[in-house]
């Protein structure tokens, strides 16, 4: 059925079709997909849908983006994972939304959604309250995952456990970057590898949208876990973000890392990075080894924030290290809240409280390998109202608390919902 939502002689006089709503369900959705134009939607009904969803040559526009969702997302359509075919698979798209579906893999060997390496872009995608589950016939198998240029992707509140790496942005090589990317309020945990790896760039096409601006990735209010990770060879941090362009365009971008759990890690560090980095208002908490590595990897470590984390971790609790002794690059430490075997090393370190693991309990209401019952805010001191580590704090200089506390969004005290059937 279509519904006109632009009044028929305003479309007329601006030159543009009426977008329209589509309803449609597991026998006929795909007669719907090559009609799909600027402002569309295609609502797709409950039921198991097992031909996947391939999206090719579409275009949607700013303001006016492509939907593909549920009809009704407390009921989401299930997508069945098929064997040597991507459940969601991406070619030459952009403006395209696509939420309230359910991807099952049945742990076969294919990844959840795709940007495929045959794709000359894929731009302006937005992954909106996905439930991805059993991608995870080995590490290789993703998620979601970007193998052609990716520009202005949104990946937000989606659901990703059971699989073999959560998110993999970029190709392996430095090529097909991944580029002033949103990802916020997501679920990643029981992952094999990586929970989220944004992979390093060595250049920047030519047609990229908005060449000529620098860009941010942020990676918000996110819960990244692996706690019950398997320990192998094959060990890796939770997150890791590679670097940027070593020179021209997109040099100089950043990450923006902020109010997210980084939460258990028996193999690897709960974060390592390189280029440049703001990595401030975070929880990290691992029990069973380390928390921040700002290390070289594909580079070495450019511009670096690391400010009012706090971290709680059995081994190192924030570490810089660089390949040289001194470079041009600003490499700050500031304003965390550090309880680790050993707390700091590296950067140029200001206004931090580093003590020991085991002290955390003085100073934190409840450091706790229970999700559902951790609360690494500040105690308050009875007699004036404020924390015993106040004293270290400078409001001239430090706009925030000292360490993260409660995040925004992502509240200690948030329980992982149970694992799904």
């Amino acid at each position: 059925m279509r519904h006109v939502v632009c009044a028929g002689l305003l479309c007329l006089m601006a030159g543009t079709a009426a977008a329209a709503d589509y309803r449609a369900n597991a026998e006929d959705y795909r007669d719907y997909l090559h009609r799909l134009q600027p402002g569309d939607r295609l609502q797709l009904a409950p039921g198991d849908y097992r031909q996947g969803l391939l999206l090719s040559n579409l275009s949607g526009r700013a303001g006016q983006p492509i939907v593909i969702e549920a009809a009704n997302p407390a009921v989401p359509p299930r997508f069945i994972a098929r064997p040597g075919v991507n459940t969601v698979s991406l070619v030459d798209v952009r403006y395209v939304s696509v939420r309230n579906l359910e991807l099952d893999g049945r742990n076969l060997p294919v990844d959840a959604v795709k940007a495929e390496g045959h794709s000359h872009y894929a731009d302006f995608i937005t992954l909106d309250h996905l439930t991805i589950h059993d991608y995870a016939a080995s590490q290789q198998n993703v998620g979601i995952s970007t193998k052609c240029p990716a520009f202005g992707w949104v990946v937000k509140g989606n659901r990703i456990e059971r699989v073999g790496t959560g998110m993999y942005f970029g190709n392996s090589d430095g090529t097909d970057p991944f580029v002033n990317g949103l990802i916020e309020a997501n679920q990643v945990t029981e992952t094999l590898g990586y929970n989220l790896q944004i992979k390093h760039q060595i250049n920047r096409s030519t047609d990229q949208p908005e060449l000529g601006r620098q860009h941010e990735t942020v990676i918000r209010d996110n819960i990244f876990s692996k706690e019950n990770a398997v320990v192998s060879d094959a060990a890796r941090p939770n997150v890791l973000v590679g670097h940027w362009p070593l020179e021209g365009v997109g040099r100089n971008d950043r990450y923006f890392i902020h109010s997210n759990l980084f939460w258990q890690n028996p193999g690897e560090a709960l974060f390592q990075g390189e280029g440049n980095i703001m990595l401030c208002n975070n929880v990290l908490a691992n029990s069973n080894g380390s928390a921040i590595r700002i290390q070289p990897h594909n580079d070495v470590p450019r511009n670096v924030d690391v400010q009012f984390n706090t971290v709680w971790a059995r081994d190192a609790g924030i570490a810089i290290r660089n390949k040289l002794l001194s470079g041009p690059w600003r490499q700050r430490v500031s304003g965390n809240l550090v309880f680790a075997g050993q707390p700091l090393s590296g950067g140029i370190q200001t206004d931090n409280l580093a003590l020991k693991y085991g002290d955390a309990e003085r100073y934190l209401k409840n450091p706790s390998t229970d999700l559902a019952n951790a609360d690494f805010s500040l105690k308050r001191n009875r007699q004036n109202g404020v924390s015993d580590c106040s004293v270290l704090r400078s409001q001239r200089t430090m706009p925030y608390p000292l360490g993260a506390g409660r995040l925004p969004g992502v509240a200690n005290g948030l329980t992982l919902p149970p694992p799904l059937k």
